[in-house]
């Protein structure tokens, strides 16, 4: 991961906490249900973004370098860990 690319996730991620800081806020001042529930699923839609974006970065480094070694048992981690985290990102 570049240090530009790290630099904009952490930065992003930092946005999100202050979103759910925010919801906390909301919830003490009883806040209407609709605009809660609409803030939380704008969280989850950026934290869905950060983590596509992370994901972007390890399939092309490395699982790219995993297919291009030519190494079949690193080919099949790689495959395993994909498949492993797409299941649990579905859920």
């Amino acid at each position: 991961m570049t240090k530009a690319a790290k630099a904009s996730r952490l930065k992003r991620l930092a946005r999100i906490e202050g979103q759910v800081r925010g919801l906390g806020r909301m919830l003490e001042e009883d806040r209407y249900c609709i605009d809660i529930v609409t803030q939380i699923a704008a969280v989850r839609a950026a934290l869905r973004r950060v983590e596509e974006d992370v994901l972007r970065d390890h399939i092309s480094h490395c699982v790219a370098h995993a297919m291009a070694s030519g190494d079949a048992a690193e080919q099949e981690e790689k495959i395993d860990e994909l498949m492993h985290v797409l299941s649990r990102s579905a859920r």
